[in-house]
């Protein structure tokens, strides 16, 4: 039941949300003209995808690592997409969740900024837009599998809980829930990043900035993120990505319609070669300094 109701929230939702916007009433101004598609921004946002995405799993992972080695009898050790631990202490599965509460809190903030028009400069407000995007949708989707599986990391802090499975599935349909109102959140201040009042003058023209300066982006930087997940299993190092970047990218494109008053208020996008170098030195980090494994004892 549980995946059925994930399924009409993250997939039939947007499908539901987008056939609204067909046949809502135009009551945008008429626009002549049309703002070009800009390759620049589609690359600079893929690539500071890459950088929140995976400065946000490292987030989560130091977060996993942290109490771990504050805590008598546990000896944790920190890699570029993983954590391990040997010894035994009770809270060691309480601690499996402070990954998920660290990302989520990065999120909120990093959302409190953007819908507050900060930080100014439009190249680190999409990276704080990105870093938002991620911290909350790498965390709530967590809570799902944590209420589907007693294995994962947030399904063994519900068990140190001892959660009931009544209360799994609340708090599983809460995190779906803020899923969606999470994506359309973050529609206002994404739309506010357009340099051009003619890119978010009409439906047609909002819905298209958003696959140009998100939903687009997210794909390709999911295939930049591979590099910095290799190596691990193919469902962790493809699956995880996805799970993270689709169900909010879907909800944003299918609601961009809706949002009628949004104002320009951002500037062209150039920066590929700091993000492209920024990208290269954390993936240097990732390979050769947390691939190795860093001990936490």
């Amino acid at each position: 039941m549980l995946l059925i109701v994930t399924a009409l929230i993250l997939l039939a939702g947007p499908a539901l949300l987008a056939l609204a916007g067909v046949f809502a009433p135009r009551a945008d101004a008429p626009v002549a003209t049309r703002t070009r598609w800009s390759w620049t921004t589609v690359i600079v946002s893929a690539l500071l995808y890459t950088l929140a995405f995976n400065l946000t799993f490292f987030v989560q992972e130091l977060f996993l690592v942290v109490p771990k080695a504050l805590t008598p009898g546990l000896q944790p050790t920190l890699f570029h997409n993983n954590h391990t631990w040997t010894g035994d202490h009770p809270l060691a599965r309480l601690f499996q969740g402070t990954g998920a509460l660290a990302t989520a809190l990065v999120g909120l903030a990093c959302l409190i900024a953007v819908r507050a028009g900060r930080p100014r400069a439009g190249t680190w407000r999409l990276f704080a837009l990105w870093m938002a995007y991620c911290g909350l949708l790498m965390a709530l989707p967590q809570v799902v599998i944590g209420a589907l599986s007693t294995g994962s990391d947030v399904g063994m802090a519900m068990a140190y809980f001892d959660l009931s499975p009544g209360a799994k599935t609340a708090a599983a349909l809460l995190a779906l829930i803020a899923i969606a109102a999470v994506s359309l959140t973050l529609l206002r201040p994404a739309l506010a990043l357009a340099d051009d009042a003619a890119a978010v003058a009409t439906a047609s023209a909002r819905t298209r900035f958003i696959l140009q300066t998100i939903v687009l982006p997210m794909f390709i930087g999911t295939l930049f993120v591979i590099p910095f997940r290799m190596p691990r299993e193919a469902l962790e190092v493809v699956l995880l990505p996805l799970i993270v970047g689709v169900p909010g990218a879907l909800w944003m494109l299918s609601g961009a319609w809706r949002i009628r008053d949004a104002r320009a208020n951002g500037e062209p996008l150039r920066a590929i070669v700091a993000t492209l170098l920024a990208a290269i030195a954390l993936l240097l980090v990732f390979q050769f300094v947390l691939r190795p494994g860093v001990a936490f004892y």
